[in-house]
């Protein structure tokens, strides 16, 4: 009996052993059955129309997503643009599937992982830290502007991106894409190289198929750098088109967020969700008749025709390799029906030295008033104590210093007369006496310019090695820059810029698309280890 027993046990255990391999099995040819998620280069109205096709699912995109992020920016390359990644993003995935299911697929953005600049509040599972480990486990009470438009257009924030620390308002001098939480960033197409900054995270996500779109912010540069060193298109929109409300600030009067993605359409697609007059930033209060819910409406072949386009020549001559590209573009707009008009100055000669004077004071005002938003449980309290923080911590002194940081702290309120003659000087030089003159005097539709030089070296010892930009007159003014790939550099990208008078992005995106089309030079990044 004993016997017959252990015989009927031993039979009972295998056919269920049998079973569960035959379901693992079966369900293991039920995933290779699935259709395979190329998500590699694809835009966002493909990726729409898959969906309304039923082609794959949302859960697929976003796990394909993930997926890459594990293999490329985790492990192999290792190219370290991820800060923390959503934990909800297959639960938001899941949702969206239902209401595909149901017929309900709405919004610009539905069904597109996108990530976000770790400086843009996301009131979740995900911490909002600047980079800085200061902040490490400040978790919002509230969702940013930009995080309310992105989940109310049906978007997947699939994480968070590593940045330059404090948006690059910190140091001396530093490495772009370094920060005491995130680490270094690296290049995708030479993982040497640097990504610029500060927004170096989402650009280095979108370049490598990490992610759909990203969005950075921009004070000076930190949208449309890193967008061209990593062969991407980067919008930096006139202040005040998109809030900045839950955005980590350093200035009022200069920053602002903007989409970063690999094409024109996928930049002017995100950037229609994200516009809108929002009461808690005064400054959406001008965009009010000059904003689109629908950017697509200005892609247009042809935008380059009969347009008087000034050619910004301030940042020539410093690499003859940029300069070679820079040239043939103009070549091309020429070709287009477009006028060229040499242009040596755009701001006046006070107008950076005010800027910088009323970055500082701005960054303390701006991020004390922040941090008060954090509610009682906020890890630091005020600029003061970051300062004191980071002279205990282990990493956050470990490479550069935080000279901006002591800088700020010196500073009055925005009541100083200093600060105010500052700002006035600034805002003078920029535009009336800057931007605006310089494009009515010529007759312009917009400026061209090299948007950067090819990336150089990452160097934790002795910080960047910027040799050429032209964001200032745009990022100073406060007015738009839209950055487009114009060609390599031994195999590193380089951007060409337009930028414009405010409230222009049509016009931009009208001539950006056009020269875009008629080049294609975008390429996705290889991850080569070293050139």
């Amino acid at each position: 009996m004993k016997i017959f027993t252990k015989t009927m046990l031993f039979f009972f255990l295998l056919s269920i052993t049998l079973f569960f391999s035959a379901c693992v099995e079966n369900k293991a040819r039920k995933e290779e059955a699935r259709p395979q998620v190329k998500v590699e280069e694809m835009t966002i109205p493909q990726m729409q129309e898959a969906y309304k096709n039923h082609r794959f699912t949302v859960r697929q995109v976003t796990e394909t997503y993930l997926k890459r992020i594990r293999n490329l920016d985790q492990e192999g390359p290792h190219l370290n643009s991820m800060i923390v990644i959503n934990p909800d993003a297959m639960k938001i995935a899941d949702s969206l599937d239902r209401l595909l299911a149901a017929g309900k697929d709405a919004g610009p953005l539905f069904g597109i992982p996108i990530v976000l600049k770790d400086n843009i509040d996301t009131h979740d599972k995900m911490a909002c830290t600047a980079g800085s480990r200061a902040l490490a486990g400040s978790h919002p009470l509230h969702d940013s502007w930009v995080a309310s438009r992105l989940r109310a257009a049906g978007a997947i924030i699939l994480g968070k991106a590593n940045l330059s620390e404090w948006a690059n308002f910190r140091s001396s001098f530093s490495s772009s894409g370094w920060s005491g939480v995130g680490g270094q960033t690296k290049n995708p197409y030479v993982l040497d190289r640097n990504p610029c900054g500060s927004s170096a995270g989402p650009a280095v996500a979108v370049s490598a198929n990490l992610a759909m779109a990203g969005i950075g912010t921009e004070t000076d540069g930190s949208i449309v750098c890193p967008s061209s060193a990593n062969g991407i298109v980067g919008i930096k929109p006139t202040v005040g088109l998109i809030s900045r409300s839950g955005v980590i600030p350093i200035s009022f009067t200069q920053d602002t967020p903007g989409p970063m993605a690999r094409t024109v359409t996928d930049a002017a697609i995100v950037l229609g969700a994200l516009t809108g007059v929002d009461s808690t930033d005064s400054k959406t209060l001008a965009s009010k008749g000059h904003a689109y819910r629908d950017y697509t409406q200005f892609l247009k072949k042809g935008g380059l025709k009969g347009k008087r386009i000034g050619l910004y020549t301030a940042p020539l001559g410093k690499d003859y390799k940029v300069d070679t590209l820079m040239y043939r573009a103009v070549r091309f707009l020429e070709s287009r029906g477009a006028t060229i008009i040499k242009i040596n100055r755009i701001l006046q000669p006070k107008v950076e030295a005010a800027s910088f004077q009323v970055l500082l004071y701005e960054f303390k005002d701006g991020l004390n008033r922040y941090l008060k938003t954090l509610g009682p449980k906020a890890p630091v309290k005020s600029l003061k104590a970051i300062i004191a923080f980071d002279k205990t911590d282990t990493v956050e002194l470990k490479y550069f210093d935080q000279r901006l940081l002591l800088e700020a702290e010196a500073k009055g309120d925005l009541n100083s007369p200093k600060y105010k003659k500052a700002l006035a000087t600034m805002l003078r030089g920029s535009r009336k006496q800057g931007m605006d003159k310089v494009m009515n005097e010529n007759h312009l539709d917009a400026i061209i310019a090299p948007t950067g030089g090819p990336a150089w070296k990452t160097d934790l010892v002795n910080g960047d090695h910027f040799m050429l930009g032209s964001s200032s007159p745009a990022a100073i003014s406060g007015y738009p820059s839209i950055t487009v790939p114009m060609g390599f550099v031994q195999g590193l990208p380089v951007g060409i810029s337009f930028f414009g008078r405010a409230w222009s992005e049509p016009l931009l995106i009208e001539m950006a698309y056009d020269f875009e089309q008629g080049t294609h030079y975008r390429k996705a990044p290889t991850f080569k280890k070293t050139d």
